[in-house]
């Protein structure tokens, strides 16, 4: 019997309303469909501006979803209230792109490791042990707890961010671009410290990335956007070796090499694929 579904979008389209009342709202999403399933990973990939993002915030609940549903264990969490949203911030968490943004810079890490703990309800004794066991996992020592996010390096603060996400052992995280930012010495320390949590805790991951290297490194499925809408899906091994669709190839061009010829080489094909799109798009 298969296991269900810990997530399912379904149909969702997102727009947003413009300045002019005359002007039709922009639609960011077109009936996008996608599922992750308990433990295991979907890599959502695209340029800027494909949509990827705005479907990582509908299921936060930070985008305003207009049509199609979004159940979470089968529940309906399409439109959920504030007081339903934070009683599924226990189970769904987020690390965003820049860690240092999404650190308070004015609390030492403890306490912000603690917040949410404590808005949980946790007894500050069992929430000083677990702040410790965190700082562990994710490879930190423990006077972290008393330092500021200044004192740490952009690798070492999305461990941060990560130990927060993990705090409350959720069942998805919601990863936006946590790797972008960081050089790629330090991206693969990360992604390597991502796979071993899943392993551990058995958690959930919606990692949303441009890059498609890097979401063939930590996915089980890829699902790639283009222009709001999902244009191919499939084994992470498939689809960023063998893609079917004209612009996830480009994407699969666009992943730097180390050899300048190489490089070149993809530079030119991936050049010539998107000017066969143009022509295509213009029959």
């Amino acid at each position: 019997m298969t296991e269900p579904h810990l997530v399912d979008v379904s149909d969702v389209s997102v727009e947003y309303r413009t300045r002019s009342l005359r002007a039709k709202p922009f639609r960011a999403l077109h009936s996008v469909s996608i599922s992750v399933s308990p433990g295991r990973t979907l890599g959502l990939v695209g340029e800027s501006g494909s949509g990827k993002t705005t479907l990582g915030r509908a299921l936060l609940g930070l985008a305003p979803v207009t049509a199609g549903s979004i159940t979470f264990e089968g529940a309906d969490i399409t439109h959920a209230k504030r007081r339903q949203r934070r009683a599924l911030s226990r189970d769904i968490q987020v690390v965003f792109q820049d860690p240092y943004t999404s650190l308070n810079p004015a609390m030492p890490i403890g306490e912000i490791l603690r917040e949410p703990l404590g808005a949980q309800g946790v007894p500050q004794r069992e929430a000083r042990v677990r702040v410790r066991d965190l700082l562990d996992r994710v490879g930190l020592p423990a006077d972290a707890a008393t330092r500021l996010p200044r004192d740490f390096s952009g690798g070492q603060r999305q461990r941060i961010a990560i130990a927060r996400a993990l705090s409350l052992s959720p069942k998805l995280i919601v990863c936006d671009e946590p790797v972008s930012a960081l050089d790629l010495t330090t991206q693969g320390k990360v992604l390597d410290l991502l796979l071993e949590l899943q392993r551990e805790t058995g958690v959930a991951y919606l990692f949303i990335s441009h890059d498609l290297d890097v979401v063939r490194h930590i996915s089980h499925d890829v699902a790639v956007m283009y222009r709001g809408e999902i244009v191919e899906r499939g084994s992470a091994e498939r689809v960023t070796s063998e893609p079917t669709h004209p612009y996830t190839r480009r994407l699969l061009l666009s992943s730097p090499v180390p050899d300048p010829d190489e490089q070149a080489t993809r530079r030119t094909q991936r050049l010539e694929l998107a000017r066969d799109e143009r022509q295509e798009a213009s029959r």
